[in-house]
C-alpha cells in the first residue's frame, strides 16, 4: 500500500478451502491501532473496519479469528 502512496501496510490471512479472509491494516498515522475485517477473498473488502488496539492484537487473538472464522461448522 505504501508504494502506492497509501500510508498502510496490509495483511491478509485467507482460508483456500471456503474462501474466507482476514484483512488487517496497519495504518502509518495510527501506530497504536490496527483496523481489521472479516470479508471474503474474492470480494472488495467493505467501507467499515473495526478496529483493536496493536497491543491486543497477539498470536492467540489472531489464532482465535481464524479458529472462529475458518472452521467450517457441519
Amino acid at each position: 500500500m505504501c508504494a502506492s502512496g497509501i500510508p498502510a501496510d496490509a495483511m491478509t490471512i485467507d482460508c483456500l478451502k471456503s474462501g474466507k479472509r482476514i484483512l488487517l491494516i496497519f495504518h502509518d498515522a495510527q501506530p497504536k491501532l490496527v483496523s481489521y475485517q472479516f470479508c471474503l477473498k474474492d470480494s472488495d473488502p467493505y467501507d467499515e473496519f473495526k478496529t483493536i488496539p496493536h497491543s491486543a492484537l497477539t498470536t492467540q487473538q489472531l489464532y482465535d479469528w481464524m479458529k472462529e472464522r475458518f472452521l467450517i461448522q457441519h
